[in-house]
């Protein structure tokens, strides 16, 4: 065997282990980490490095996720969590070392047309099992995590109602992208299933949440300002049902009920009321460490030390990116999050197509206000999801665009 015809099977090995993360990531974790040491094997072994490197630079978006990482490996050289903590805390954003082999990986449309289907039948599957259990059938398989009241598959709720509040707006886009009339019936049908799994048979309010931003922007991409209206006038509709308390507003009913409650400085046991004391606390260490926080790793013995004497409740997690990065950054690292966030809002009108770029903005808004109640980086499923499929989208960027508008076909 010639070695260029080695390192062209490589490369190809590489590319299809990228697109089955697609089915991975939903489900499996175990076979997420294979794909990811098989993925950097053979994009290594493929070579051609310096043609690579200078895709990768010409890439804002690989280049932002980049930086991010290298700015939580540098937070390691001040953090004052043991080296062991540090590097776990690291290990946790590898993911967004990712997000250049994937640039590199996606450039052909034909193979992130194929990671997309990748991934919606990944959710499909999902789908389909979360309904069955719904309905009372194999509730005691190992796949199922929740039960007839909360039928989560694979995952936990918060990622199971994050994954499918998205899931339904690829479909939605997918049905109006379809060349068929069964397409877009098949594809409508899985949208609508996946909304109502979202908010009426799951427990995930973040997903709830996301998938009403996600309607606002597919309204408006559809109708625009009429679209708008239309998303507006649901939310009114929903707002009417959770002051009444009927389902599926009966949580976040709860929710606001928790925040009532919620007094600054006094033990609580409500899920709500926890965040809002980490949130509390998270802020005042990030203005006693404002410029470069507490180094990667070090929020939970700088957290412990804040609360020591106290019978407030330690944690590892503030539950917010945003902080997450603040404490361990300080201003440098909240920066660097949302220059990334903002390189992918800002040139998602230069992706090649119109389904891109409605797919590019609908993934930034999923993380962006996911990461106001999770710290969602720091999470496998949510990161390598958000490093996979933005690797997916910009990997066919093409020159900057002239202004922020979609792309016109």
């Amino acid at each position: 065997m010639r070695f260029t015809t080695f390192q062209n099977r490589a490369a190809t090995c590489a590319r299809i282990c990228a697109v089955a993360l697609g089915i991975s990531i939903p489900i499996s974790v175990a076979l997420d980490n294979v794909l990811l040491a098989l993925i950097l094997i053979s994009w290594l072994a493929a070579g051609d490095y310096r043609s690579q490197i200078a895709l990768v630079m010409q890439n804002r978006v690989a280049v932002a996720a980049g930086a991010l990482f290298c700015l939580l490996a540098a937070g390691l050289i001040h953090s004052s969590a043991p080296a062991g903590d540090g590097l776990d805390m690291l290990g946790k954003y590898v993911d967004l070392a990712f997000v250049p082999l994937f640039v590199c990986l996606f450039r052909d449309e034909r193979v992130r047309r194929r990671a997309w289907l990748a991934l919606a039948f990944a959710l499909a599957l999902t789908l389909i099992l979360s309904y069955t259990a719904w309905l009372g059938v194999g509730q005691n398989s190992f796949l199922i995590m929740g039960d007839r009241g909360n039928p989560v598959v694979f995952k936990q709720y918060l990622t199971h109602s994050l994954l499918m509040a998205f899931g339904a707006f690829l479909f939605a886009h997918f049905a109006l992208h379809a060349q068929s009339l069964r397409g877009r019936i098949l594809w409508s049908a899985l949208a609508l299933l996946a909304a109502i799994n979202v908010l009426v048979m799951t427990q995930g309010r973040t997903g709830q949440l996301i998938l009403a931003a996600l309607a606002a922007c597919l309204a408006y991409s559809v109708w625009r300002w009429r679209g708008l209206l239309l998303a507006a006038t649901a939310t009114a509709i929903l707002a009417v049902a959770l002051t009444l308390g009927f389902a599926p507003a009966t949580r976040m009913s709860h929710t606001l009920a928790e925040w009532r409650d919620w007094q600054p400085g006094q033990v609580t046991e409500t899920a709500t009321g926890l965040r809002l004391e980490f949130y509390r606390n998270s802020l005042e260490i990030v203005r006693a460490h404002p410029l470069l926080g507490v180094g990667t790793g070090g929020f939970a013995k700088v957290y412990a030390s804040r609360v020591a004497g106290t019978d407030l409740t330690p944690t590892t997690n503030p539950h917010s990116e945003y902080l997450n990065m603040a404490m361990q950054l300080g201003v440098v690292g909240l920066v660097a999050l949302l220059y990334l966030f903002y390189c992918q809002w800002r040139l998602a009108p230069a992706l090649p197509t119109a389904f891109e770029f409605h797919l590019a903005r609908g993934l930034i808004v999923t993380i962006a206000l996911g990461c106001l109640f999770n710290s969602l980086l720091m999470d496998h499923v949510e990161g390598l999801f958000f490093a996979w499929a933005g690797g997916v989208l910009f990997a066919g960027l093409r020159s900057p665009p002239v202004n922020s508008g979609a792309p016109t076909r």
